[in-house]
C-alpha cells in the first residue's frame, strides 16, 4: 500500500517540480543563474516561452521522478507516524528546487556522454565537408549581422547560417549535422556567452576560419560582472580564428578588441577604414547609401530599418568581399535583403503599424529603434518591458531609455515589474504626462489597454520582451 501512495505522491511533486525545471532550461541549465532566482521567482508561470520537451528535458524529468520515488518510498515504507510522514513530504515539497538540482547533477554523466558523441558527430561531418567557418560574436547585432551575411553570400555561393538564435555548443551541433550540406562553401555561426569561457569552448569545438566582432556593450553584465570580462570573452574569438577578424569600429569596446589582436583583422564602420557607408538617408521605408568597400564605392539601397541595420551591412558585406563575393553580388544581395523577424521589423496593418523588434535587449538598440520610430508619421506608442541583466547599473540604463521615449513617443505602456519604477520615473523626467503612461503585467491586458488606446493610423513599437522567469 505505501509503494501506491508513494506513487501518488511522487507524481504530484513532479508536477511542482516540473515549474522549477522550466525556470531550469530558461537559465540554460546553469546551476548558479537558477539558485539565484528561486528566492525572488519560485514559479515560471505564462506561455510566452513554455518548456521545450526536448530530450534533454525527457531525461532530467525521469530522473527526477525518480529521486522523487525513491525519496517517498522511504518516507512512508519506514513506517513513522503519518503526522511525521506528512511533515516529511512538506520539506521535501519545500526542497522541489533542491531536488531539481540534485536531478540534474545525477544526469549529468549520462549528458556529458551524448554531448561528447554529438559533438564528435557535428566535428566528423565539418571535416568532411571542409567549408570555411564564420563565427559571429559580440554583445548585440549578431542574429542580424549573420542572417545579412547569409543573404548576402547566397548571391554567389553555397552558405548555411545557424538557424534563429542558435548560439550554445549544442546549437552549433545541430546546425551542422541538420543544416550543414555537402554542396556548402561557408558555414556561419552565431557564438553566444554569459561567461568567460563560453566562447573559446565554442571555438575549440568548432575550427573558426573568419571572426566578426559586433557591438559590445553591457549586456549579461550582471552574469559577467564587468564590460572588462565582456570584452574578454568575445576576444576569446579572436585568439582562436585562423585567418581573419572584421571587427565593428561603431562600438568602443570593439576598437579595443581591434587594437589588442595582432594578427590580420579589419575595422569598419569608421570613416576612412575598411568598409563604411556614407550619404546616409533614413526613411521609414528603408535606407540608401553610398558603400565604401576598400577604397571602392557604390550606391545600395534596402529595405531594412534604422541605422544598426546599416551598420550590420557594411560588416557583413566586407566579410563577403573577403569571401571572395564580387561588388555586383554584394549590392544585389543588400537589396534583396528581408528583415530578421523581431528585429526591427516593419509590419503594415490596415489600421495600425508595427514595428517589432521584441528581441532586441541593449539600451543602443532601444535608442536605435526609438530614432527608427519617431520617422514614421500619425500617434506613436512604445510598448516595453525595459532591459534587464545590467546588475548595479539596470535601473539608471531604464531611467534614461524611459526619458528618450518620452521624447519620441506620445504613449508608453510598460510591461512587466522588474522595471516599472525606473521607466515610470524616467519617462515623467523625459517631459511625457502620466496619464500617457499606462502598465500591463500580462500580454493579455496589453491587448486589452492597446485596444483602448488605439484608434487607427498610429505605429506601434514593441521594444524587447522578457521570457516567463523575469517577472
Amino acid at each position: 500500500m505505501f509503494v501506491l501512495w508513494a506513487l501518488i505522491a511522487t507524481t504530484a511533486f513532479c508536477a511542482v517540480d516540473l515549474l522549477y525545471i522550466k525556470t531550469f532550461q530558461l537559465e540554460g541549465y546553469k546551476l548558479k543563474n537558477f539558485w539565484k532566482k528561486i528566492p525572488v521567482h519560485v514559479f515560471s508561470f505564462g506561455k510566452k516561452t513554455p518548456l521545450v520537451f526536448t530530450n534533454r528535458i525527457k531525461r532530467l524529468l525521469f530522473v527526477n521522478f525518480l529521486l522523487n520515488f525513491v525519496l517517498l518510498l522511504i518516507v512512508f515504507g519506514v513506517g513513522l507516524p503519518i503526522w511525521l510522514a506528512l511533515v516529511l513530504c512538506l520539506i521535501l515539497l519545500l526542497a522541489s528546487p533542491v531536488l531539481v538540482m540534485a536531478s540534474f547533477v545525477l544526469s549529468l554523466p549520462i549528458e556529458n556522454k551524448i554531448k561528447n558523441n554529438f559533438v564528435k558527430k557535428a566535428q566528423k561531418k565539418l571535416d568532411d565537408i571542409n567549408c570555411k567557418v564564420v563565427a559571429i560574436t559580440g554583445s548585440f547585432g549578431k542574429t542580424s549581422t549573420k542572417n545579412v551575411l547569409y543573404q548576402i553570400l547566397k548571391q554567389e555561393f553555397e552558405v548555411t547560417a545557424s538557424p534563429k538564435s542558435f548560439n550554445t555548443p549544442m546549437g552549433v551541433c545541430k546546425t551542422i549535422l541538420e543544416n550543414l550540406k555537402e554542396t556548402d562553401d561557408f558555414l556561419i555561426l552565431e557564438f553566444g556567452a554569459r561567461a568567460k569561457g563560453d566562447i573559446q569552448q565554442l571555438a575549440k569545438m568548432v575550427p573558426v576560419d573568419f571572426g566578426i566582432i559586433t557591438p559590445i556593450g553591457n549586456c549579461h553584465l550582471e552574469t559577467f560582472g564587468s564590460v572588462q570580462n565582456i570584452e574578454d570573452t568575445k576576444f576569446e574569438l579572436c585568439n582562436e580564428v585562423k585567418d581573419a577578424v572584421i571587427f565593428n569600429g561603431a562600438s568602443k569596446s570593439t576598437k579595443n578588441l581591434f587594437n589588442r589582436f595582432e594578427r590580420k583583422k579589419f575595422l569598419v564602420c569608421e570613416e576612412n577604414s575598411f568598409a563604411y557607408a556614407k550619404n546616409i538617408c533614413v526613411t521609414p521605408s528603408g535606407s540608401q547609401f553610398v558603400l565604401v568597400l576598400d577604397d571602392v564605392e557604390f550606391e545600395c539601397k534596402t529595405k531594412l530599418l534604422g541605422k544598426a541595420n546599416i551598420d550590420n551591412i557594411v560588416v557583413a558585406s566586407a566579410m563577403a568581399y573577403l569571401l571572395g563575393e564580387s561588388a555586383f553580388g554584394i549590392q544585389k544581395g543588400v537589396e534583396n535583403l528581408v528583415a530578421v523577424p523581431h528585429r526591427l521589423e516593419l509590419i503594415k496593418g490596415q489600421f495600425v503599424d508595427v514595428i517589432d523588434d521584441s528581441y532586441n535587449s541593449n539600451i543602443s538598440g532601444f535608442v536605435e529603434a526609438l530614432e527608427v520610430l519617431s520617422a514614421f508619421d500619425g500617434k506613436k506608442v512604445v510598448v516595453s518591458p525595459g532591459i534587464v541583466e545590467l546588475g548595479a547599473s539596470q535601473f539608471e540604463v531604464n531611467r534614461q531609455a524611459a526619458q528618450q521615449v518620452a521624447k519620441k513617443a506620445d504613449v508608453f505602456v510598460i510591461m512587466n515589474e522588474i522595471n516599472k519604477k525606473a521607466l515610470f520615473e524616467g519617462a515623467k523626467q523625459g517631459g511625457m504626462d502620466a496619464n500617457k503612461i499606462f502598465f500591463a503585467s500580462t500580454r493579455e491586458q496589453q491587448k486589452q489597454l492597446l485596444k483602448e488606446l488605439l484608434s487607427g493610423g498610429e505605429v506601434v513599437l514593441f521594444e524587447n520582451d522578457l521570457p516567463d522567469n523575469i517577472k
